[in-house]
């Protein structure tokens, strides 16, 4: 037998004996750094093996490996040995009582732009409009075209638009192609809903804007519906959701898709309608738009605009909830800051 071959044996022997006498975890621990650490015998016989002649190497490997495998086995075992003990140590102590119920769970918060839309769906509920879900992913045509702006329309400037790399398929810049997909569902029927959603567009972040947001469109089509039904369910919209004294305020506005156009302000929560820089100085914040729905829209709908008028208003979710709780910043809701959001 080659001498490497004899210190192996000797190191199997005393390695298995150390072994016996080892009961702690520590003493494991030492254990193992002597015996099949980076300097013990049995790992540094592999650094050896060049020095012993090549016929006698694949012999001298073989034996390594199987003093290894021993140490390794029996070190696996001795672990399993002592974690079995501990356990056993500290049911004996009485130290855990299986017969305790287990902790109960975290209770989690609704997010506060889910409060808010809730809020939204409720109200909206009592004034008799229902819920249409619609794609997040649209179509160009959806998202421009049926809506009054057809390719190289000057007023696609006015959207920020994240394009894919398909032909024809972008993230929706608004909600506005929801009431596509419901005039197309239910006509000739009357149409009372609220188009629910998540928006994306290219926009610079401050203090009022983010690259996307939440959006909730009311879109109403039947026979005789004017300007003054839009106004006044906005005007009952808005003080519903913030109370009776909540001011609100039509500008003239465009939108493609609606003919005439209005900007929704409500008077800002911040300063009362005295300027600062929620409102950058106006004493308004935009909520959203609204108009009556452009014939060419309704006809892409499938409805006649010489039978039907209809109205839409779409409002964003995020900017209602900066107003519902006096949040000074958008930026704030999709930061996901636990110290914020524990708030609400």
């Amino acid at each position: 037998m080659l001498e490497i071959e004899k210190k192996l044996e000797e190191e199997r022997l005393i390695a298995l004996e150390r072994l016996e006498s080892v009961q702690k975890q520590a003493q494991l621990d030492q254990w193992k750094q002597n015996h099949l650490g980076k300097a013990s015998v049995t790992m540094s016989a592999f650094g050896q093996l060049t020095t012993v002649p090549i016929e006698d190497r694949p012999a001298i490997g073989r034996a390594v490996n199987a003093v290894k495998v021993v140490l390794e086995t029996a070190l696996a075992g001795k672990q399993a040995f002592i974690k079995q003990k501990e356990l056993d140590a500290k049911m004996s102590r009485g130290t855990i009582d299986v017969t305790l119920p287990g902790r109960g769970l975290r209770r989690g918060r609704i997010h506060p732009l889910n409060l808010t839309a809730q809020e939204i769906y409720r109200v909206a509920g009592q004034m008799g409009f229902q819920i249409y879900q619609s794609p997040e992913v649209e179509t160009d045509d959806f998202n421009f075209t049926f809506l009054n702006i057809p390719p190289h329309h000057p007023a696609r400037d006015m959207w920020d638009t994240f394009y894919t790399d398909k032909d024809n398929i972008v993230l929706r810049t608004h909600t506005s192609p929801g009431q596509i997909h419901a005039m197309r569902e239910y006509c000739p029927q009357p149409i009372r809903v609220i188009l629910p959603g998540a928006c994306f567009r290219y926009e610079q972040q401050d203090q009022s804007h983010e690259i996307e947001f939440m959006q909730v469109e009311l879109l109403a089509v039947d026979k005789g519906i004017t300007f003054a039904d839009l106004k006044g369910t906005m005007q009952d919209f808005a003080r519903r959701m913030f109370g009776e004294q909540t001011q609100i305020r039509l500008r003239p506005s465009y939108f493609p898709f609606t003919e005439p156009s209005a900007e929704l302000d409500v008077e800002c929560f911040v300063c009362g309608g005295k300027g600062c820089g929620v409102c950058h100085g106006g004493g308004w914040l935009e909520w959203g738009g609204c108009g009556m729905v452009h014939p060419r829209v309704l006809e892409y709908g499938g409805y006649d605009p010489e039978v039907f008028t209809g109205f839409a208003a779409g409002m964003g979710v995020d900017r209602a909830t900066l107003l519902r709780y006096q949040v000074d910043d958008i930026r704030y809701l999709r930061n996901n800051d636990i110290r914020f959001l524990e708030q609400f």
